[in-house]
């Protein structure tokens, strides 16, 4: 039997109405937090970006697919890559079936990442994934949202990650970036985050928050080391 607290039904609702008005409180914080987010300063994209598609060449103008607003998941694939990142490929199941839903919402969601496309493609296909996926290998746009790094840089143990130099450990990490492209078709950078910032797009860990062990990670050797392509998770 769990050792956890075990109470009667009314002393139950009872803390469970306590833990609401914390909830609660946490909702409006985390609205008003994501209100100032909409508030930040943009930048102009002055640099013309070209990725290789799925339909051939594109310019990150061409990404937002007839809306004003695109997001991209810098997705961990070096190019000497074998294939992409576990943890990434974690994330990635859980926004995979939410792009048509953000359609709706003026969006666009693309993932980058520096492989060549003939290795994203096939990665794609085993996971059985949909979203677009297009290489940036011939450009420096992971090199410039912080999304990738020179095998100088992370030698030195100081590259530029999260807006601190930091030991990045290896040669491409995680993130997201935010667009947006006005009617004169302009494109402006308007947020990126990276490493636990980009927690909130995980629903997967959401569930597991809610469940009596949570996350159950303090004991590991490593944050996520249970975490496997979901094609080679023993069931």
């Amino acid at each position: 039997m769990s050792a956890h607290r075990v109470v009667s039904h009314d002393k139950w609702l009872e803390a469970r109405r306590k833990f609401l008005e914390l909830e609660k409180t946490f909702t409006r914080e985390r609205d008003a937090l994501s209100r100032k987010r909409r508030e930040l300063p943009w930048e102009k994209v002055e640099k013309e970006y070209v990725f290789d598609g799925p339909k051939g060449r594109e310019t990150l103008a061409d990404l937002f697919a007839g809306k004003s607003q695109l997001i991209v998941y810098h997705f961990m694939f070096g190019a000497d890559w074998p294939e992409g990142c576990p943890a990434c490929s974690f994330w990635a199941d859980n926004f995979n079936g939410i792009i048509a839903h953000l359609t709706q919402r003026d969006t666009t969601m693309v993932a980058i990442s520096r492989a060549a496309l003939p290795k994203l493609e096939a990665f794609k296909k085993r996971m059985g994934w949909s979203f677009k996926w297009v290489s940036s290998g011939q450009s420096d746009f992971n090199y410039d949202y912080q999304a990738s790094f020179t095998p100088q840089e992370v030698e030195s143990g100081a590259a530029f990650f999260n807006y601190s130099k930091s030991d990045v450990g290896v040669t491409d990490r995680e993130g997201v970036s935010v667009f947006y492209k006005d009617e004169g078709g302009a494109v402006f950078h308007t947020y990126s985050s990276y490493a636990r910032g980009i927690d909130i797009l995980n629903t997967a860990y959401h569930y597991l928050d809610l469940v009596p062990k949570g996350r159950d990670e303090d004991a590991l050797e490593f944050t996520q080391s249970w975490v496997r392509f979901h094609d080679r998770y023993e069931l």
